[in-house]
């Protein structure tokens, strides 16, 4: 269906997308879709008979407003801003990004952790190893490719080079992706013997 109703928590985990906000509209929705879309046509906003086919609906205060997401549309973004600008007394058009802040309280936090949480984390033998941050992150990393999850590996680094303040929370981070292990049983006893033979 072109249209699909959305609750505003649903847009509010939106956090790496943009699009085309108007509020406060009625009647048919449908109508809304062909209106812009022919309307952005004949503004040069939309290229190359590019389109918006699926929108969004979501309701405000008792207000029905619409997303129009920028994905899998080709835009002359230039053109759309002025046009948002000179239209806004007549569409109440904002971009999601500005809308989320100052309309809902802002973005939720990205559920990256839930979903490191639910995925069957591979074990990595941890313990033991030289703790430097970056030696075991590069451990979990290989860990992580190795069990065919090269996504979750970049993704990982990525909040921990550029996200963790602390040792601690690095850890933490870690700890999401993989199982922290130490020395199997049989590892340990085999050390052991051999500290015995010697």
């Amino acid at each position: 269906m072109p249209v699909k109703e959305i609750t505003t928590d649903e847009l509010r985990r939106m956090n790496k997308k943009e699009g085309l906000v108007l509020q406060g509209c009625g009647g048919d929705l449908q109508d809304w879709l062909d209106g812009i879309n022919s309307l952005l046509t004949s503004e040069g906003v939309l290229l190359n008979g590019s389109k918006f086919d699926t929108i969004y609906s979501f309701n405000v205060d008792e207000h029905t407003n619409l997303l129009f997401p920028f994905e899998n549309v080709e835009l002359n973004i230039g053109k759309f801003a002025l046009w948002r600008i000179t239209t806004y007394s007549q569409f109440n058009g904002t971009w999601l990004s500005d809308f989320v802040p100052n309309e809902l309280g802002g973005y939720l936090q990205e559920e990256t952790e839930g979903k490191a949480e639910k995925r069957d984390k591979p074990d990595c033998e941890l313990i033991g190893q030289d703790g430097n941050i970056f030696n075991l992150m590069g451990i979990a990393s290989r860990t992580l490719k190795r069990n065919g999850m090269r996504d979750e590996a970049e993704e990982m680094v990525d909040r921990i080079t550029n996200g963790a303040s602390s040792y601690d929370e690095a850890l933490r981070i870690i700890g999401e992706y993989v199982n922290i292990t130490g020395p199997s049983e049989d590892e340990i006893s085999e050390d052991e013997g051999m500290g015995m033979q010697l």
